[in-house]
């Protein structure tokens, strides 16, 4: 093994790579001063000791007839693998260094730069190596077999002994050779990438990486003082592996792999597969094994009893690095999962954990796949956290981002020289809306590289479901490109069959792999199937894409839409509201008031309401409340929780001060607050609201056009068919004794919530006695109940 660099008063990972640099400069300078010291070489001795020895050989009055000699092999290396691995070019290092049998002995080489010598020891056996130059030594011992040997390494000021890494058989099997090949091995991080292990009884790490383009790769890393050539790799054949076992290296090392292109250039490159990162703006991968000990045995093993379409699914979206800033993955274990658990949300959503350089993408443009940030801590850190959730009784779902990657040159972007990851046609490959480039999903190693990237989170990191981002973008060949940007598929379409085919192998994977996951596919266009089950062919001729649930952009954006008019004019918007009925079992669909509708100029979601601040947060208040009786799934973006009237910024995150009792308008945000929490309690407990989302027979209109009114009032009912009424009343006045049809098998109805109670800061006007129907035929039903319904407010009632 190499010399380490020297530890550091400081931080010793962001100090390995400047005393790396301060080491190799002595190490060269003292190979220059070693080699001007020289007098003589080992050959000059070697040919003066034999002449002198046939000068003192006394003369043969008659010669015996001369056995055959077999001249002994040089130990050294041609001309040809010296320059090849100079150049890190050399495909097949272990060919040539190491221990090999030669005429005359065993050939021993080593390729150590900045090395002043190097001795084999075997056994008793010591035999310094011949300095051949620019950092190869070689030397032939007189042996009948390679014996089991180490290397004796000797640095200015440092001598270490070391196994050599050229003496070992490859560590990556054929099975895994052969399921890369056939673009199919679903644990895929276990093949690829930074592997501490032992091999062949020796501990040390596995490097492994997919570069097929590749004239030559090496591992550099503060292990080798960032040599690029110091370690090369040898290609495992036509599979574009390359692979080298380093011993004695093991976690917390930094490295990156060093990759020599077609044309002889060089390019230094983060693993796509690293498993731990530095903390940006550093970019080197970091040897990995994780230490974690699980705890939610408990929810793992009930999580399948109910598919996630049939039960209570109430999501918190959070932005991990900004919901509270400043804290770590462990310090937010000790607070979030209890503030969730507290609001009643069955789910928390995160904003992508995933390895990103720039903070402000939010996650959204992904350099380290299968590596969470390092921002907020280790692997094992996050970790921490979903167990942490886990016991706290909350389900983990989080955003993934497979469509596309940043342009970063240190990362995937013509990783080996060439488009690799990307698509090799620019105009499939070059995403037009945010600079970034698209997978080539056609590719078997690339969406190899995804499915298992999806199974990886689920199975190491336990998320219980993934929110998959911008489909649209993969499913469509002219998505946001003019004719001419475009070309259509074998069939004459502008269907992307190559990401269809990924997001069905994705989700058929994950599905078979992990019992209770969820995929939620982020798409906002028409298309048929998204959560239809793969085998089953639509309309359109293609089987289902195979999602568990799907983001209604539709409903979000017609119902937003509609409050965001003054109550004047809403009787002219009234089918914003009701539309979304049309089509609501077309899919499984989620209702997402989400991060991107509270930046950018959007506003936060109090603040699209109009009127004054009263009316504000009573809209705000009725609006959740309708929301969450409507049929789907419900997800809120952290902040709307308590009426936040300002954007969301990553910088600074919620303005959790508008909850400090000594600001004088707390009592109107903890009253929203409060809300929340009560929405999700009588959710949770009423089947009604959940269990028939994605069936017909779960919905009943009431009323869906009282459009002069601004009322809308439904029912939701369970398998069993019990019923709750929901009604909302989108005008600012009070509207007494307002009739409602209702089934005549209800005896008694009571209100189980109100937006408008004094509690939650609105004006108290509610329902408090129980409500008996009476035989007047109302709404096409043959019994009727009379209400007072609140100004801009959402009641529910039950069967009393």
């Amino acid at each position: 093994m190499t010399p380490r660099p020297p530890s550091s008063d400081s931080d010793p990972k962001k100090s390995a790579k400047k005393a790396a640099q301060s080491i190799k400069k002595a190490a060269e300078k003292a190979v220059t001063k070693k080699a001007a010291a020289k007098k003589e070489t080992p050959a000059v001795k070697k040919a003066a000791a034999q002449k002198a020895t046939a000068q003192k050989a006394p003369a043969s009055k008659a010669p015996a007839r001369p056995e055959p000699v077999v001249p002994a092999a040089s130990p050294a290396l041609d001309a040809h693998d010296r320059d090849r691995l100079l150049s890190a070019t050399h495909h097949d290092p272990h060919g040539v260094l190491g221990a090999h049998p030669v005429p005359g002995g065993i050939a021993f080489r080593v390729f150590k730069p900045y090395a002043l010598s190097v001795t084999v020891l075997a056994g008793t056996l010591r035999a310094e190596l011949h300095d051949d130059g620019d950092g190869f030594f070689s030397g032939l011992v007189p042996l009948q077999e390679v014996p089991a040997y180490r290397l004796l390494v000797t640095y200015e000021g440092s001598v270490q002994e070391t196994e050599d890494a050229y003496r070992f058989l490859p560590a990556l099997g054929d099975l895994d050779l052969h399921l890369i090949g056939e673009g199919r091995h679903e644990e895929l991080w276990r093949a690829l990438g930074a592997e501490p292990m032992t091999h062949q009884g020796v501990t040390g790490t596995r490097f492994t990486v997919w570069a097929p383009n590749a004239r030559g790769v090496s591992v550099a890393g503060t292990f080798n003082f960032w040599d690029g050539t110091g370690y090369p790799m040898r290609s495992l054949g036509s599979s574009g592996i390359w692979e080298l076992f380093v011993p004695g290296i093991g976690e917390g090392e930094l490295y990156k792999f060093a990759i020599t292109r077609q044309d002889g250039s060089r390019t230094l490159r983060a693993d796509p597969m690293a498993r731990r990162t530095e903390v940006p703006p550093d970019t080197s991968s970091i040897v990995h094994a994780s230490r974690h000990e699980w705890h939610d045995d408990e929810w793992l093993e009930r999580r399948p009893d109910t598919p996630a379409h049939e039960a209570p699914l109430s999501v918190y979206e959070v932005h991990l690095a900004s919901w509270r800033p400043g804290l770590t993955y462990r310090q937010l274990a000790e607070q979030l999962p209890a503030y969730v658990k507290d609001l009643g949300f069955t789910h928390v959503e995160l904003m992508p954990v995933a390895e990103h350089p720039f903070g402000g993408s939010w996650g959204y443009q992904v350099t380290g796949f299968y590596a969470p940030t390092a921002r907020l801590g280790t692997p094992d850190d996050f970790k921490y956290l979903v167990d942490a959730f886990h016991q706290a009784g909350i389900g983990v779902l989080m955003d993934w981002v497979p469509a596309h990657f940043p342009r970063d040159d240190w990362a995937l972007a013509e990783f080996d020289g060439r488009p690799l990851y990307e698509h090799e046609d620019p105009l499939r490959s070059a995403h037009p809306d945010w600079g970034t480039l698209e997978f080539d999903f056609g590719r078997r190693e690339v969406r190899n590289f995804l499915v298992a990237n999806a199974v990886y989170w689920c199975e190491e990191f336990h998320i219980d479901g993934l929110r998959v981002d911008a489909v649209a973008s993969m499913l469509y060949l002219d998505y946001s490109r003019e004719p001419g940007q475009w070309v259509p598929n074998e069939h004459g379409g502008r269907e992307n069959l190559d990401a269809v085919a990924f997001l069905q192998e994705m989700n058929a994977t994950v599905y078979r792999r992990v019992p209770g996951v969820v995929t939620i596919a982020e798409e906002s266009t028409a298309w048929d199937g998204v959560t239809r089950a793969t085998h089953h062919i639509g309309p359109g001729g293609f089987g289902g894409l195979g999602f568990g649930l799907k983001w209604n952009m539709g409903w979000m954006h017609d119902s937003l839409g509609y409050v965001q008019h003054e109550p004047v004019h809403r009787k002219y918007h009234h089918h914003e509201m009701t539309f979304s009925m049309v089509y609501a079992y077309s899919e499984n669909y989620v209702l997402p008031i989400s991060h991107d509708e509270v930046v950018h100029g959007k506003r936060s979601l109090v603040s699209k309401m109009p009127g004054d601040w009263w009316q504000q947060r009573a809209t705000h208040r009725a609006y959740l409340a309708f929301m969450w009786a409507h049929p789907g799934k419900q997800l809120l973006f952290m902040g709307q929780e308590f009426a936040q009237g300002a954007e969301w910024s990553e910088a600074h995150g919620p303005d959790w001060w508008l909850l400090d009792p000594g600001y004088g308008a707390e009592a109107d945000h903890r009253g929203v607050r409060d809300l929340v929490r009560d929405l999700n309690i009588v959710y949770r407990h009423t089947p009604a609201l959940w269990q028939l989302d994605t069936s017909p027979d779960g919905f009943q209109w009431i009323v869906g056009d009282a459009a002069e009114d601004n009322v809308f009032a439904f029912l939701r009912l369970d398998a069993e068919g019990n019923p709750l009424l929901a009604v909302s009343n989108f005008s600012p006045v009070v509207r007494h004794d307002y009739r409602l049809g209702v089934p005549d098998s209800v005896p008694a109805w009571h209100e189980t919530l109100n937006t408008d109670v004094g509690k939650y800061g609105g004006g108290d006007i509610t329902n408090p006695d129980v409500i008996k129907p009476e035989a007047t035929a109302w709404h096409g039903r043959p019994a009727s109940i009379t209400l007072a319904l609140p100004p801009l407010a959402t009641v529910w009632l039950r069967p009393e």
